[in-house]
């Protein structure tokens, strides 16, 4: 009996006990609601209102001019809500740290590219912006100094005005660890990406604007998974260490550059799994890797009707391509610059190449003789450009028929792949090419064909066709 009094005692205690502990708040659990239904309706004196760590939650409505938010708040958009910059400056000023704006349309900024006009514009760690869609904005999402900020499903398009005159839909600068990830950007200048390390950059598309992605003194970035497609240039890569880009698709970036990929000055970067395809060029190489004891490694991607697959200056080296798939490019590899020059102090192994025109007797899958490149029409155009309007003209042809009859004009190797491939690889995860309609000359092709039929049904007489019969059957009369 003594026991089961004592027992009970504690039981009583530890329940009074709790209840008369301090009950933590969420953050959560002081919300304010913003909207016809709720007992705000000025979107800027909830904001100033409202505890730190609060939650407001905008229900419908458009609310107008310039916002700041100095504590840290969870603004959650139901509805679509609409905040609209009504042209002049930034829309969305972040001032403090922990701050989440999910939900929204934010529209009509400001068009100063001296003052840097924004749709949201942050400078706290910590700052989420999330299922918002930015339309008719000069920058769409500038962070300075804004570590472990995530940047998720998002719409971005631009104001309709010249290249030239855009801001940069995402920019980043100085922001570590930073997340940028399913966002779609349309018609902005570039995402600029500028002294952040550890940057996290997947499964976004950018299409219609300068450089897809611009990256300049960021190292240990991971980019994977994007979609870059009709820029100028797709991505950029600068003065950087250790990115790793993979399983992106680049495609259709055809600008004055026109590069699927460019590097400059990058050290240990890997290129991998990635596609470029109907580029200018896929990938252009300038003094990477800079440091002597750096290199750089591509590895398993596909260079697909590109002008030039590969364009290095003639110093680069300490490349290593393996295991790449180089596919009906109008030259597979260049040499830019305007020199004379090789490219054999880069490793060239086990690459599929699609003018190979060896053997593979013991059927390995592997070539028994080296790929070379040592086309003398290539050779002239790498140091004469312009010779390029005479690709697929007789005067190609008949300069690379000489080389290969005369060996005294047939030039040097400027590569060689000892062991290269029969058939190319594909890489798995890439995102899928965008579903397009009918080039302008097959849809007029099509046009006239049916045309044609349709005339020439018109000119066959009606009885054309009309079975000749040439007995009864049985029950006619």
């Amino acid at each position: 009996m003594r026991f089961f009094r004592l027992a009970l005692l504690t039981c009583l205690l530890i329940s009074l006990g709790g209840m008369l502990a301090p009950h933590p708040v969420r953050a959560d659990e002081t919300l304010l609601i913003v909207g016809e239904d709720g007992e705000w309706q000025d979107l800027r004196a909830a904001i100033e209102a409202a505890p730190a760590g609060a939650t407001i939650e905008v229900r419908g409505g458009t609310y107008t001019g310039h916002f700041e938010i100095t504590k840290p708040l969870t603004l959650r958009g139901v509805q679509w809500p609409i905040i609209d910059g009504l042209g002049k400056g930034s829309i969305l000023s972040i001032r403090a740290p922990d701050v989440t704006i999910t939900g929204f349309l934010i529209r009509n900024s400001g068009s100063s590219l001296d003052e840097e006009n924004a749709g949201i514009e942050s400078e706290a760690p910590r700052t989420t912006i999330e299922n918002n869609r930015f339309e008719d904005i000069l920058f769409g999402i500038y962070l300075r100094e804004a570590h472990e900020s995530i940047i998720r499903n998002n719409i971005l398009v631009g104001k309709d005005i010249e290249l030239a005159r855009r801001g940069d839909a995402i920019r980043i600068w100085s922001s570590h660890s930073t997340i940028i990830e399913n966002n779609h950007v349309r018609r902005g200048r570039d995402v600029v990406l500028w002294y952040s390390e550890q940057l996290t950059v997947r499964n976004n598309v950018v299409e219609n604007g300068r450089y897809g992605l611009h990256f300049m003194y960021c190292d240990d970035a991971d980019i994977s998974g994007n979609t870059l497609r009709h820029n100028s240039v797709g991505a950029f890569l600068m003065y950087s260490r250790r990115l790793a880009f993979h399983h992106n698709r680049i495609e259709s970036n055809r600008g004055p550059s026109g590069y699927g990929i460019g590097l400059k000055d990058m050290d240990d970067a890997i290129i991998q799994e990635n596609i470029f395809a109907d580029n200018r060029i896929g990938a252009f190489l300038d003094n990477s890797p800079r440091e002597i004891d750096s290199t750089m490694r591509f590895e398993h991607n596909v260079f697909a009707y590109n002008d030039i697959g590969v364009a290095m200056l003639p110093s680069v080296e300490r490349n290593t391509f393996y295991i790449n798939s180089f596919i009906e490019n109008v030259q597979q590899v260049a040499i830019k610059g305007g020199k004379q020059g090789k490219l054999h102090a880069n490793t060239w192994m086990n690459n599929y190449w699609s003018d190979y025109v060896g053997f593979d007797a013991d059927n390995d899958g592997i070539g028994d003789i080296p790929y070379r490149a040592q086309h003398l029409f290539e050779n002239l155009t790498d140091r004469k450009p312009e010779l390029r309007i005479f690709l697929y003209s007789p005067v190609m042809q008949a300069i690379d028929f000489a080389a290969r009859a005369l060996p005294i004009v047939r030039p040097q190797p400027r590569f060689e792949d000892p062991h290269p491939r029969m058939h190319p690889s594909f890489p798995q995860g890439v995102p899928p090419a965008a579903a397009t309609s009918p080039r302008p000359m097959v849809a007029l092709g099509l046009g006239l064909l049916l045309l044609a039929g349709l005339l020439l049904w018109k000119m066959i007489p009606q009885n054309a066709y009309t079975p000749v019969r040439t007995g009864t059957m049985v029950g006619e009369r």
